[in-house]
């Protein structure tokens, strides 16, 4: 055979393996497509009804006027639902959508935890360092790590607990200055004894993160967080500026719902400072997914639990037997959760401009939806007329715990409820021994003995029921 045929063979033996070969990858990427296709459209089903069953259960929220804001659900990295409800500003009729701005209240704590590692992994700091070392003239600052700050365990009171702070929550006030409102107070407990939540300690790292990085904070976690990931849409809430879709602040009273109290936004700084919506903050979990800000070894610090089960920033538990890495955060006129399944990726955000909304357990029943789990629709509760005579019967403190009292005073013929160190609401009667709070998803039931005398009542509140003893 001359070297011109052999070639000539050679080349269309070739080109049929080439055309076979082609026609199976013609097969293997239909059959891809379909499989595709399926999943799609069993993906598409799926957000669907859950849709429908978050839509039925927000609509009720929505009537009892208990809930306003913005909830994004996603799982394996596609979102089933992102959307808002409500009024973003109840007084321009202006509705929530995805893209409305929230204050996170301590949601913030997390990017300050991570800018703390950040700092770590670039070797300017230890989260075992005393904090001596960056506060040379801090009290006890010898005792108090960094590590003692993230998890709340240095025994630093909570500044946001102290009897000024409505005061002093409305001057403008540099970091030194909220500093000096705890600094010399004595610590309440030996650092690393136990838990206890304090935002002091989360204005400390702030400092910290200035004074190493030589930026403010606002600046630190643009550059190095915000910027990254794309978080166009997120940032340090002023006061001044103007935030397009940035929603406005309420507090549901005992009238319908009011503008919150004012709060300089200075003072939650490094704790509490933050604003966002809820698709970028689901941009913020599927970067904790990667290593793309910190380390994994970063991470997996992050997300180990000390005491009380809080990592750095954030608490890991179990919830419906899955792992959950979550936070929630409450600020005037703002209340907000994300709520990271992540052995399921599974993440729900639920950001609220009604402070007192209870965004906690909405949050917990979104993801029962997405489970399959048990939930109840809120019922849309109404009142009855009933004789005002039996109220002086209900009169009286209730002790839920030593120092927590529910205080149920009458005053026109109404009954109002009041609970230690939180404002007095009424509650509505749906029997003579049932009522209902229309500021807060809870009821009250009142208990009485074989002689007829009020004893005890009971506190449902986010499906559990807590027994108080009437003292007095």
């Amino acid at each position: 055979m001359g070297q011109r045929k052999r070639e000539l063979l050679l080349n269309s033996k070739i080109i049929e393996v080439i055309q076979m070969i082609r026609r199976k990858m013609r097969s293997i990427a239909i059959f891809v497509n379909v499989l595709l296709l399926l999943f799609v459209l069993g993906t598409s089903c799926s957000a669907q009804d859950i849709e429908l069953k978050v839509d039925e259960y927000i609509n009720a929220y929505l009537k009892m006027g208990t809930f306003s804001g913005s909830i994004l659900i996603a799982r394996k990295g596609i979102i089933l639902l992102s959307k808002g409800y409500g009024m973003a500003n109840y007084e321009n009729d202006v509705p929530n959508i995805s893209e409305t701005k929230f204050r996170l209240g301590s949601i913030t704590k997390q990017f300050t935890a991570t800018s703390i590692m950040q700092l770590e992994e670039k070797g300017l700091l230890n989260v075992n360092d005393p904090i001596s070392k960056y506060l040379p003239d801090y009290p006890n600052g010898e005792k108090i790590t960094i590590h003692h700050l993230l998890t709340h365990t240095s025994g630093i009171p909570n500044f946001t607990s102290f009897p000024e702070y409505r005061e002093t929550m409305i001057l403008p006030s540099p970091v030194e200055k909220i500093i000096e409102r705890f600094k010399y107070k004595p610590l309440e407990f030996t650092p690393g004894e136990k838990f206890s939540y304090s935002n002091s300690g989360y204005i400390l790292l702030g400092y910290i993160i200035e004074k190493i990085s030589g930026k403010s904070y606002e600046d630190y976690l643009r550059e190095n967080i915000f910027q990254p990931l794309n978080m166009m849409n997120t940032g340090y809430d002023h006061h001044r500026p103007l935030i397009k879709h940035r929603a406005s602040g309420y507090v549901l009273g005992i009238n319908g719902l009011v503008n919150a109290d004012y709060i300089d936004m200075s003072v939650p700084y490094a704790s509490g400072g933050l604003y966002s919506t809820v698709e970028d903050l689901y941009l913020w979990d599927k970067a904790l997914y990667t290593e793309k800000l910190v380390s994994k070894s970063s991470l997996d610090k992050m997300f180990t639990p000390f005491k009380e089960d809080y990592g750095y920033g954030w608490f890991i538990i179990k919830q419906f037997n899955r792992k959950l890495i979550t936070h929630g955060g409450i600020i005037n006129g703002f209340y907000g959760y994300i709520s990271r399944y992540v052995d399921d990726e599974v993440c729900i955000i639920v950001l609220s401009n009604i402070e007192n909304s209870p965004v906690d357990k909405i949050s917990i029943d979104l993801a029962a939806i997405v489970f399959g789990e048990k939930y109840e629709v809120p019922e849309v509760r109404r009142a009855i007329k009933v004789d005002p005579r039996i109220y002086d019967t209900y009169v009286g403190q209730y002790e839920l715990a030593p120092d927590f009292i529910l205080t149920i005073t009458k005053e026109d013929n109404r009954l109002f409820v009041q609970a230690t160190g939180q404002p007095k609401f009424e509650i509505y009667p749906e029997s003579e021994i049932k009522f209902f709070l229309k500021a807060v998803d809870a009821q009250i039931t009142f208990i009485r003995n074989d002689k007829g005398e009020v004893t005890q009542l009971i506190l449902h509140q986010y499906g559990r029921d807590y027994l108080a003893k009437k003292i007095i």
